[in-house]
């Protein structure tokens, strides 16, 4: 068993896998004299370039490193749920390929655990290479998960993180298959502290979130750790009960008072108005509905078609 394990999920990185590499066995190196014997997990998430290539190459040359290459395109969150799980230290360092976050920042990391932290957290300070519209939508996607959610999230932070093992097998023992892992770490508590750190532009390749990915991986922030939406639906109902109550007390009194109720035009735009929500709230509780669907069957959260590195083959 190694005292420190590594976990960098790979997508399409052949860019940049090489320098991922270096930067994070020098940094292991730096740190082993503290901590001792380390592992590398590299886990090839569907990847269609050679990064699965340049993982096999990286397990024969070096025998720390080991490989695990899932059956196809699983998600981000799900590659690294699969080597957290396949991870063997006593404290686990998650990082990702595309060098964003520092690798030289682990032995800080470890400094905070060593003084008693459970968990050593990236937090970010700036975000280089990022447009306005990214910025934006990274500022307010933390504070709007805050308001819905039941517990609180550290604000600006990722998946860069040091966890020591009991914090680690306490996320592995949580079934979910939408995973939002950031989350998961902050739902199990025990202490834990931030590490201030300025973001780096991508190495190389491009972003892994494209707008769409954001979006989905959001809807698994909000409805993986709050029922919130369920209850805004139940108070806009109760509201919009409300409304129609006056509206029938105004047509029934104009009626007998002789009047006829104006406003076709205003009528039908309240109409469609109302009809819209409705369909907007059926989504809403869908959502959830098809979430408990998935969750139900019960199937394996990954798959992996083959494996590298000698821990793994003697496993």
């Amino acid at each position: 068993m190694s005292t420190l394990s590594v976990v960098i999920p790979c997508f399409n990185e052949e860019a940049s896998l090489p320098s991922t590499l270096e930067r994070v066995i020098n940094a292991a190196n730096t740190a082993k004299e503290s901590m001792g014997d380390y592992e590398i997990i590299l886990i090839d998430d569907g990847s269609t370039d050679l990064t699965w290539g340049l993982i096999k190459g990286a397990c024969l040359n070096n025998p720390s490193v080991r490989g695990i290459r899932l059956s196809r395109n699983f998600g981000h969150q799900v590659a690294l749920s699969a080597g957290l799980q396949s991870a063997t230290g006593e404290r686990i360092f998650i990082i990702d390929a595309d060098l964003q976050d520092p690798p030289e920042l682990l032995p800080k990391m470890m400094q905070a655990l060593d003084e008693g932290a459970d968990v050593a957290y990236g937090r970010r300070v700036s975000r280089d290479g990022e447009g306005f519209f990214k910025l934006v939508t990274a500022f307010g996607f933390y504070r709007f998960i805050n308001w819905l959610s039941d517990i609180e999230i550290p604000r600006d932070t990722g998946d860069f993180r040091l966890v020591n093992r009991k914090v680690i097998d306490a996320v592995n023992s949580m079934p979910e298959r939408h995973r939002f892992l950031r989350g998961m770490f902050a739902w199990v508590g025990f202490k834990q502290v931030p590490v201030d750190y300025d973001r780096a532009e991508r190495f190389a390749g491009e972003s892994k979130y494209p707008l769409k990915a954001m979006l989905r991986f959001a809807i698994t922030a909000i409805t993986s750790f709050s029922v919130r939406p369920l209850r805004l639906a139940m108070l806009m109902a109760a509201c919009f009960a409300l409304a129609s109550f006056l509206g029938i007390l105004y047509v029934v009194i104009g009626h007998l008072l002789g009047g006829t109720a104006q406003g076709w035009t205003s009528l039908m735009v309240v109409v469609l108005f109302i009809a819209s929500l409705q369909f907007l709230l059926l989504g809403i509780i869908g959502e959830y509905i098809g979430r408990m669907f998935t969750e139900q069957k019960g199937r394996p959260l990954f798959i992996c078609s083959e494996n590298c590195g000698s821990e793994v083959i003697r496993q």
